[in-house]
């Protein structure tokens, strides 16, 4: 096995004491054009990594990052786990909030596993729900001969549409202030209820309309996870 060509398996461990998984992964062409790696080296292979569920809230929650009061406590944390995996492997990590402009992270998550597009402009996944992120990508310069029948070529896996047979898309009726119709997202409208005392129920436990998506509820994020995104969200707006 080249040097620089771990394992998913080796991934996934260095990654499970932070609460991350591998998500998939997925071989790049020219048209992605990805940065070159040291050495001038062509990326051979990005892996996807992110959380299921509040996987990743323990480890991100005991962490320097988490107490420190500085912005972006979550992207740094990821930051500094990505770079050093990166750095480990001879790679390069790519993050979803750098930019603009910025990474096609939901196209990239596309092409590594199969997921679905949903009322909610988040992509679905048929396990999960909702209930999943991608905090960084790995490109490196070799893919392990092991891992290689099960790295996706080519274009995005569409995975089943679970969203146009749901009865009735409750997502889509929950939202206090209509914030979605299944093809578009009013951002104001949603801004606006979070900054309101009616606004309390989506601030301390989550957006309404995704906790009433009925797949993956088993992997809901817990009251402080929630809690947290919902802040960073209503502080950016």
């Amino acid at each position: 096995m080249p040097m620089n060509a771990p394992s998913r398996a080796l991934i996934a461990e260095a990654l499970r004491g932070h609460g991350l998984q591998v998500r998939g992964a997925w071989q790049p062409d020219a048209r992605d054009a990805l940065p070159r790696l040291a050495g001038g080296k062509v990326p051979t292979v990005v892996w996807m990594v992110g959380g299921v569920g509040s996987g990743l809230w323990p480890a991100f929650a005991a962490s320097s990052f988490y107490a420190d009061g500085l912005p972006d406590p979550l992207d740094r944390w990821s930051r500094a786990i990505g770079q050093a995996l990166a750095q480990r492997w001879g790679g390069l990590a790519l993050f979803p909030f750098d930019g603009p402009p910025y990474w096609p992270f939901q196209q990239w998550a596309a092409r590594a596993e199969a997921l679905c597009s949903s009322p909610l402009m988040l992509r679905l996944h048929p396990e999960y729900g909702l209930w999943h992120a991608y905090r960084f990508a790995l490109a490196l310069p070799a893919l392990s001969p092991d891992d290689a029948p099960a790295v996706r070529l080519g274009e995005p896996s569409v995975g089943t549409d679970v969203c146009l047979s749901c009865a009735g898309q409750p997502c889509l009726q929950a939202c206090p202030v209509q914030a979605f119709d299944g093809k578009g997202y009013r951002l104001d409208a949603c801004a606006a209820h979070l900054h309101s005392s009616q606004g309390r129920d989506c601030m301390q436990d989550g957006c309404l309309a995704r906790r009433a998506c009925p797949v993956g509820t088993e992997h809901a994020y817990v009251q402080e996870h929630a809690a947290f995104h919902m802040r960073a969200f209503a502080q950016a707006h």
